[in-house]
């Protein structure tokens, strides 16, 4: 029997609902269910109740998850690399979250490679990023931006563009004649026959959800506030967002213009409120994806976006168009002391308005015609199973190409520098 490749990952408790924690699940149990790996994950980001390892049902010992506090320390790396001895390190989310994992590199890379999948939001080209990409084996970037930026920035790593995915068996079209749909809506007096705008995202500063809720205010006071809705499935309270019941009580948007959707939802259930909005809005500033958007489209519901980061590429695949798309009325360079500077793409609130008149004046077939569209877009583009193929072979790949431990192959512990 041949062995199994062995992969540490580290990240988002792989369990977790958040962007980083479902990719590396549906990544993880890609590469489990080929036969071809076993994992060891160290689970962060996250409050664990018990620090005890953990399995699953369905691999057992195959995946062992490791609680750790934030995403782990160097003694821990250390400590874990002896016992469970994998042959390939992987790790996902910012790379400012990741810098104390790369200043050992010299301990890590002369027995394993290292894999980073790798999301950048925007340019300029982060050059600052040089060394940590240097410090990395093989790069797999999640967007068209991100790629670039890997190719210009360290064009000698290994870089492999494998952008999101979505299980479209489960995000999906479900006729508005469904049950769950007219439960959602019998449970909901306030939602009618209304034109639903959905949003899905984290209240914090660079999505823009104050920003939201102000400017659809002023598309209500144009189309009716009785012939419009925005449902947030976001928690009104962050401590890293604004107050966005204060800010709908101030703007007296509290008779069911803007509701909030605060429970933790499964992804069957997020599914049904993606069906039963006419279309779903992002306009961070920055995003290195938006995986609520490709849910959308997957579902046949149109998008609103800005154009920036993945954004751009889900809502147009160059040719045709599967929602709105709006240019950023301004790059402004922000920064601070870990990344020194990046575009933060700001819109104007004349243009949103305007994308969201041109959804609502659209008849329901043309509604349906985008959404169709929007769904041959995930499924030709974003394939669920090409995805988990696409990681099989990467990771093999990257096993064949630099080994690991006694056949540990294309790296040196030193460089020479011309002084």
């Amino acid at each position: 029997m041949t062995k199994k490749i062995k992969v540490l990952t580290l990240g988002d408790h792989p369990l977790l609902p958040s962007g980083v924690g479902i990719q590396s699940r549906y990544i993880i149990e890609s590469l489990l269910d080929s036969g071809k790996f076993s994992v060891a994950s160290l689970g962060g980001a996250v409050t664990h109740p018990s620090y005890e390892p953990s399995q699953t049902k369905k691999y057992g010992e195959d995946w062992t998850i490791f609680p750790v506090d934030g995403y782990g320390d160097n003694d821990r790396i250390r400590s874990i690399l002896r016992y469970e001895k994998p042959d390939i390190l992987w790790f996902m989310t910012d790379p400012r979250y990741f810098e104390w994992l790369w200043l050992i590199e010299n301990e890590i890379r002369p027995l394993v490679p290292m894999v980073y999948y790798h999301v950048w939001d925007n340019y300029p080209l982060p050059r600052f990023n040089k060394e940590w990409y240097n410090s990395t084996d093989a790069i797999a970037t999640i967007s068209k931006v991100t790629s670039d930026i890997v190719q210009n920035v360290a064009p000698d790593v290994w870089e492999k563009y494998i952008p999101h995915s979505v299980d479209t068996d489960v995000f999906k079209k479900i006729p508005k004649n469904d049950q769950k749909i007219l439960d959602l809506k019998n449970n909901n007096k306030l939602l009618g026959d209304k034109f639903v705008c959905f949003w899905n995202n984290r209240n914090a500063r660079r999505k823009q959800s104050g920003s939201l809720i102000f400017w659809f205010k002023d598309f209500l006071d144009e189309v009716g506030h009785d012939n419009a809705t925005l449902i947030m499935h976001t928690d009104p309270n962050d401590v890293h967002g604004q107050d966005l019941v204060g800010i709908i009580e101030d703007l007296e948007l509290n008779n069911g213009q803007v509701q909030f959707s605060t429970d933790k939802l499964p992804p069957e259930h997020l599914a049904v409120m993606y069906n039963l909005a006419d279309l779903t809005i992002n306009i961070s500033d920055a995003e290195g994806f938006g995986l609520a958007t490709l849910e959308s489209l997957a579902c046949e519901t149109p998008i609103v976006v800005n154009m920036t980061g993945g954004l751009q590429e889900q809502v147009t695949d160059g040719e045709d168009w599967f929602g709105v798309g709006i240019e950023p009325a301004s790059k402004a360079i922000i920064g601070s002391q870990n990344v020194p500077y990046i575009y933060e793409d700001r819109l104007n609130k004349k243009d949103f308005i305007n994308a969201l008149k041109k959804m609502y004046n659209m008849s329901q077939e043309e509604r349906d015609k985008l959404g169709k569209a929007g769904r041959d877009h995930v499924m030709n583009n974003y394939n669920f199973k090409k995805y988990g193929e696409q990681w099989v072979d990467f990771m093999v790949s990257v096993h064949e190409k630099f080994g690991s431990w006694d056949t540990r192959k294309h790296y040196t512990p030193w460089e020479i520098v011309e002084i």
